[in-house]
């Protein structure tokens, strides 16, 4: 297939649900690329009110021939509700859509989430195109087949593993993204150095600053690198049964504070760089992490300009109860992805108590 020379692919190898991921510029106006993806006739388009006039249209067009309906969603965490996620499955039972449809997820995480959890349970399942257009989900949420809706008790505790067609991930986007968003994003980022990936990492640590200033080649190259990183873990261990949690670094501390402080008051981005701090900090007391690597990590995140301190109002044992209800415990035992090295990690629940009460004090300390 013809792409642009500026479009990078490469692909995520699951057997028959193999995919590619294109990153590039104007990657959704390229008709071209859906004509490849998409089977039937019906396509339903899922967005949000924020998304909507910026990139349906231009979605739209590109569907020109396709019999084409958008169902546009409330904006926000908080909207990923099992309610909300319902007027999905309404708009497609309204268009009378047939069991060879097409869902197009075009927005950040949530709606990546929403649709292809919809995707997944709509007549037992339909056809998936993700289209991010934010930095995290162009780096992480769209990648990898994780979908799902939030409950009052906990992050994504409900959702599918259902993987896309196609990930389209169009690097112009990003213009329309506040610079909020895109520290989040970079929150992601990071976490593939540290999980297995040094040059990576000290890749950003030279590169950060032009990131920020959305350098459009710098860009394109973090998204590529990280999309190549998980691809590689998801190839390996597409249910998660095993080495794809790394990619959960920060995540159980994230997701406590995400759910404690009510979704949508943090980013999910801002929520993962304060998790990776902690990781790293537990890291460093049972003496895996040295404080030379710790510094490095906390300075990269602090460059990103991401917090590094959770918020006051999670006491010790309220993070505890949180962290209890994450995906990641299994059979009662509280399972954390911590650093070895900088690019080097393991899931493990073989850790010190006392160690983590001490991590959870003092960073309650320090956000006073």
């Amino acid at each position: 297939m013809k792409t642009d020379r500026d479009t990078r692919t490469l692909r995520v190898e699951l057997g028959e649900r193999s995919y590619p991921i294109y990153i590039g510029p104007g990657l959704i106006d390229q008709a071209s690329i859906y004509r490849q993806h998409i089977p039937g006739q019906q396509v339903m388009v899922v967005t949000n009110e924020t998304i909507a006039p910026l990139y349906l249209d231009r979605v739209l067009t590109a569907l020109k021939g396709y019999q084409t309906e958008s169902v546009i969603l409330p904006d926000g965490e908080h909207h990923k509700t099992l309610s909300i996620w319902n007027q999905i499955f309404d708009a497609l039972l309204n268009s009378q859509f047939n069991r060879q449809c097409s869902l197009v997820a075009l927005g950040g995480g949530v709606i990546g989430d929403m649709a292809g959890f919809a995707a997944a349970c709509y007549q037992r399942g339909v056809h998936l195109i993700q289209i991010p257009t934010t930095l995290l989900s162009q780096v992480d949420s769209s990648v990898g087949g994780k979908t799902g809706v939030n409950h009052l008790a906990g992050k994504n505790m409900i959702g599918a593993f259902y993987q896309p067609r196609c990930v389209i991930a169009d690097t112009q986007t990003l213009n329309t993204l506040d610079d909020r968003q895109l520290a989040a994003g970079m929150a992601e980022i990071i976490k593939y150095g540290l999980i297995d990936d040094v040059a990576f990492f000290e890749w950003l640590e030279s590169a950060m600053d032009r990131l920020l200033a959305r350098d459009p080649v710098s860009l394109s190259e973090a998204i590529e690198r990280s999309c190549r990183d998980k691809a590689i873990l998801v190839a390996a261990d597409e249910r998660e049964a095993g080495s794809r949690a790394l990619l959960n670094l920060g995540h159980t501390f994230g997701h406590a504070i995400e759910t404690g402080l009510g979704y949508g008051a943090w980013l999910h981005g801002e929520a993962v760089a304060v998790g990776i701090c902690m990781a790293a900090d537990l890291s460093r007391r049972l003496g895996w992490l040295s404080g030379t690597e710790m510094d490095r990590t906390l300075k990269l995140i602090q460059q990103a300009g991401l917090p590094l301190n959770p918020p006051e109002e999670l006491e010790r044992e309220r993070f505890l109860s949180l962290m209890s209800v994450d995906k990641k415990v299994l059979s009662g035992r509280l399972r954390l992805v911590l650093l070895k090295g900088i690019g080097r990690s393991l899931v493990t629940e073989d850790f010190d108590s006392a160690a983590l009460i001490s991590t959870l004090d003092e960073y309650g300390r320090n956000s006073l």
